[in-house]
């Protein structure tokens, strides 16, 4: 990481507002980039959607929350909070 002075860059009135807030001490300014959701980069996101949307389709075609929950894996309380989103 580079350390900048501020005063070399800022405009002064910017720096002036910077200052009331964060007098003499070193702050750091994250780079700017494009945010991805959760799961969008890893693929998690479509995949929870589908078996969410299976957990639903199991539950409409007769299975207990119980047996969904069994099936998949998951907590009872799980199933249900699936089912009533």
């Amino acid at each position: 990481m580079k350390y900048i002075n501020a005063a070399d860059v800022l405009p002064e009135k910017l720096l002036i507002e910077v200052l009331k807030y964060v007098n003499g001490e070193l702050l750091y300014i994250p780079i700017m980039r494009n945010k991805h959701k959760w799961g969008e980069n890893s693929g998690s996101r479509i995949y929870y959607q589908e078996r969410n949307q299976k957990i639903k389709s199991d539950y409409k075609d007769g299975m207990t929350m119980g047996q969904v929950a069994e099936k998949y894996s998951l907590s009872y309380d799980s199933v249900r909070k699936i089912i009533k989103a």
